[in-house]
This record gives C-alpha cells, structure tokens and sequence, in this order.
C-alpha cells in the first residue's frame, strides 16, 4: 500500500475498530468535559453534530451551550456542510447518509466547531469518513475569520499518525472521555 488512498482506508478500518470497541464501554465523562470546554466560548456560535453509528455523542453539550448551535446539513458532493439552527426537541428529518436535521431553521456561521471523526493523531490532524466535507468546511470558514476546531472522540481512535495530504485540516484541540488535549501552531 503506497497509495493515500489505500493508506487511508486501512487507517480507518482499524480506527471503526477500536471506536467500536471504545463506544462498547460506554462514553463515560467524554459530554461534561465538552461541555466544561464549551463554557469557556459561551455565546459564540456553534457547530456540533448528531451522532450515528458508534460516534462519540456530543448532544448534552450541544445542549448545555450558551449560544447559537448548528448541525451539519450536507448540500452536496464536494461542498462545504452548511449548520442549520438546532434546539432540543426541534424536529428533525433524515439528511444525507442519515443524518438527522432540522426541518428548518436559521443558518448558523459558527466560531466553534465540534468535529466528528473516525481517527486522530497527536499532531491534530484527523481522519474522516473520506468525503472531504470538514476540510472544506474549515477551509472555508478560517478563511474569513478564526474558528476552533475540535475534535470529539474516544481516546482509543488515536492513531501514531493519520496519513494526510495538503487538503487535510488540522485541529485545534481533541476532547475524549480522558480530557482536552490542545495541538500547538
């Protein structure tokens, strides 16, 4: 395997493994040490996301936040998510690959923003599901002003070093059930 792509999917089959396995065990203080990381930007606009699958669930501390919050809404293939104003007990509808979200609601431009993901490493940088959707969200959004990626994961999906390229975005933080760790310049 030389090819990225090759190294990618085989990244991420070991990643689906050990999220699963993780996700198994239970989520344990991974939500309060979001929400307690989220406190710190209350009022700021937020991105977060409904969790499928073995996810991490990140919904009490979207729930908690003082601010606008906004779920991903996928527009199409090779665009950036839009996030749509979410609330709990808003309805919801399937998205794209099954996502919940909103049936409608106010756009959301966020400063802050929860990232789902399949891996990580201790650089930053993470593995998604290979659509490209995040990157060229974060792109987007840094190019107009300054936004805080985090990632939200189980500890055991951290990799030794996820295989990136030039498009890949890198993260500013990860928070899991073991606590916030901050990636420097």
């Amino acid at each position: 395997m030389t090819d990225l792509t090759d190294l990618k999917a085989a990244a991420r089959k070991a990643a689906f493994a050990a999220r699963k396995g993780a996700f198994a065990k239970g989520q344990g203080q991974a939500a309060e040490i979001l929400a307690d990381f989220l406190a710190i930007h209350a009022g700021k606009p937020l991105a977060g996301y409904m969790a499928m699958r073995t996810e991490i669930d990140p919904l009490p501390a979207m729930a908690a936040h003082q601010g606008p919050v906004g779920v991903p809404v996928i527009l199409g293939a090779d665009q950036p998510v839009k996030f749509r104003e979410w609330s709990p007990g808003c309805t919801m509808v399937a998205g794209e690959f099954g996502a919940l979200i909103p049936a409608e609601g106010m756009w959301v431009d966020p400063e802050v923003v929860i990232v789902p993901m399949v891996a990580f490493d201790a650089l930053g940088y993470r593995l998604g599901y290979g659509g490209g959707f995040y990157d060229r969200t974060l792109a987007g959004l840094r190019a107009r002003r300054p936004t805080l990626a985090v990632g939200f994961a189980f500890s055991a999906q951290e990799l030794d070093a996820v295989p990136i390229d030039a498009f890949d975005q890198r993260l500013d933080a990860v928070v899991t059930e073991r606590g916030v760790r901050w990636f420097g310049a």
